[in-house]
């Protein structure tokens, strides 16, 4: 029996609004007719209505992976246990086992899945369709992003030892531990379908360990187990956590945590797995660094040194994604050691966590290898001491706490910031592209991305999906990886190479690169050799016979593109073979791509100059406001009198 579809299916695979659908439905009389179903609630054949959909140019093509995925999101109400269902068969297929039975529909898809175990084998499968369901989207968590998930496993030091995460999620600070080379993981998840494929992902990968279903606080896989390091991203703000059942709790080492403050149960209860000297690292809403109903706990946390750093990040690092996170890393004291004097405090708030992770990473490391030191770096990090933060609200918010510039530190930057928007201010008028109104009454004529791939006149490569390797964590040296962060601020590739980067692609002058997953859909040329390709971007290399690379970025980047390559559900995805292209030739083409040129030019400059902007308007207000700087008589003029 095929698989069916509903309406609401049918506009999820094509990327469309459901009425589009119904409109599809009275307008073509060839529309696929229902095969099941209700007059309410009808449902077509897949296969039937993937034809229709090809016929009519509405269906891009797509990877076997994508296929597949897409055929999973429209036949099954939950991602996660399609997902699971399918895990357990690669597993089975990896161990040379007989698969267990699938339960319809996904069992319809067999075929297609053992289809895609053949072409990469069960492991690199499965994070094929894992990639696509940790991306946001309707039924699916979200997932903490890569980035923060190796950050934390770098500060918690998991490698070598034995790991666990209280709040596993599907997996996502698991799989950083992993890649960072730790020995064996473990988990515990409320969701019992995420548990299932936390667990699959470390099976397939023979990492020791195990990942259980339920309610860590009320119902501890893992009670007694000690670990060499806990990586955290629990849930914020959830106050029906156990506070009445679970008062007298031996893991409330440091205090009862109030109902109101679920976050500091979860500090506690990964205190109690960890071994004497190990590392937890969690993710926490800011508002715990502050409240008035957890300063007695901090306060222990403090005196004991349990409570090592406390890291503010930049907004959106993940969700709740309007609101700039804190790590908080801790240390299972060691018996009878004398409290250390100083507490790590550190403010990332500003910037991108690709770009910062490194910074962090050095402070702590700094900070563990001298922790009494004076360790100060104004407006970014400094080792407070602990005695200074048991005030009256044991205040832990690190921008609270850090010196300030000095006086002559700042004036030198005033100067050096003004003179630097002059400058770029005063390049502008030079950088606006001249551009005139073309005639009316002119249709282009626009060829896809994918049609322009297949008449070879580029080469489409990638995106690049993060390594399989579970062994290394760090940097292996060699070119810079150009990383999406980098392509959306329009700077110089700042990556290093590592495992996850699964395969080098080096970059050449006039390469077009384009990320997966971004706000806005974004194109930019490449114009320097030495870089390799990063992870979630696309590489589209023009015959330069064919196609010119700053006409190419310059029409892929308009916003009628950015609908026509959204998936158009939220998930901020984008399949550049849908973008179109118009048709010119080259020496049209040329015109237009030297306006594109100084029309990214024009922008990176605006870019600077407000970012120049507001830092000299925060300097100014800064030593104003403190008596560092004076107003200036001498450069104030009369007005003229009335």
């Amino acid at each position: 029996m095929n698989p069916t579809i509903t309406a609401a299916e049918i506009a999820r695979l094509a990327g469309v609004g459901r009425a589009a659908v119904s409109n599809w439905r009275k307008r073509h009389p060839d529309f696929p007719t229902p095969v099941g179903g209700t007059s309410a609630s009808p449902e077509f054949d897949l296969a039937e209505v993937e034809q229709w959909l090809r016929k009519q140019g509405k269906l891009p093509e797509l990877s076997r992976a994508d296929r597949l995925w897409r055929h999973l999101a429209a036949v099954s109400a939950s991602p996660a246990t399609a997902l699971a269902a399918v895990g357990a068969l690669l597993l089975a297929r990896q161990r040379g086992e007989r698969p267990r039975r699938l339960d319809t529909p996904v069992a319809d898809l067999r075929p297609e899945i053992e289809a895609l175990a053949e072409e990469l084998g069960p492991q690199a499968a499965f994070d094929e369709l894992w990639q696509r369901f940790s991306t946001p989207g309707p039924g699916r968590p979200f997932a903490t992003p890569d980035e923060l998930a190796d950050l934390m496993a770098g500060l918690a030091g998991v490698g070598g030892g034995s790991v666990l995460d209280p709040a596993t999620g599907s997996g996502a600070t698991l799989r950083a531990a992993v890649r960072a080379g730790c020995t064996s993981a473990y988990g515990q998840e409320l969701d019992e379908d995420l548990a299932k494929l936390a667990g699959l992902w470390l099976a397939l990968r023979e990492v020791p360990g195990e990942v259980c279903p339920g309610d860590s606080l009320r119902a501890d896989a893992f009670a007694g187990r000690t670990v060499d390091a806990v990586v955290c991203h629990p849930p914020f703000g959830i106050t029906t956590w156990g506070h009445e059942e679970l008062g007298y709790d031996p893991r409330w080492e440091y205090g009862i945590p109030p109902r109101t403050e679920p976050e500091l149960a979860w500090v506690q209860h990964t205190l109690a797995h960890l071994r004497p000297g190990g590392h937890a690292v969690l993710l926490m809403p800011p508002a715990a660094a502050g409240r008035r109903a957890g300063r007695r706990i901090r306060a222990q946390l403090l005196r004991s040194g349990a409570l090592r750093a406390v890291i503010a990040l930049p907004s959106g690092v993940a969700a709740p994604h309007g609101v700039p996170l804190h790590l908080w890393v801790l240390r299972r004291p060691l018996a009878d050691a004398p409290a250390p004097a100083r507490a790590l405090l550190v403010d990332a708030a500003e910037g991108e966590i690709a770009d910062l992770s490194a910074r962090i990473l050095a402070a702590w490391r700094a900070f563990t290898a001298a922790p009494d030191a004076d360790l100060e770096e104004a407006g970014f990090v400094r080792a407070v001491p602990i005695i200074e933060l048991l005030d009256e609200e044991v205040d832990l918010t690190p921008a609270r706490r850090q010196p300030a510039a000095g006086v002559e530190q700042t004036g030198e930057h005033l100067v050096r910031t003004r003179e630097r928007l002059a400058a770029i201010v005063g390049d502008l008028p030079a950088l606006m592209p001249q551009v005139a109104p073309a005639s009316d009454g002119v249709t282009p004529l626009v060829v896809t991305v994918a049609e322009l791939a297949r008449g070879g006149a580029l080469q489409l490569i990638g995106p690049i999906r993060a390594g399989s390797s579970p062994d290394g964590g760090g940097s292996t040296g060699g070119p810079p990886v150009l990383t999406v962060p980098d392509v959306l601020a329009g700077v110089d590739a700042s990556g290093q190479a590592d495992e996850r980067l699964g395969q080098e692609i080096p970059l050449a002058i006039g390469d077009v690169v384009v990320p997966m997953i971004a706000r806005t859909l974004t194109a930019r040329v490449v114009t320097a050799d030495g870089a390799l390709l990063g992870r979630n971007l696309y590489l589209l290399r023009p015959n330069p016979a064919a196609l010119d690379p700053w006409f190419l970025a310059g029409q892929l980047r308009t916003s009628a593109n950015e609908k026509q390559a959204s998936s158009l559900s939220g998930t901020l995805r984008f399949d550049i073979r849908r973008a179109q292209v118009r048709r010119l030739p080259l020496d049209e083409q040329r015109a237009h791509g030297e306006a594109f040129r100084r029309l990214d030019a024009f922008e990176s400059a605006i870019r600077q100059a407000a970012s120049l902007g507001a830092d000299l308007v925060r300097l100014t207000a800064d030593g104003l406001a403190r008596g560092s700087l004076y107003p200036d008589q001498r450069s104030s003029r009369k007005r003229p009198a009335k």
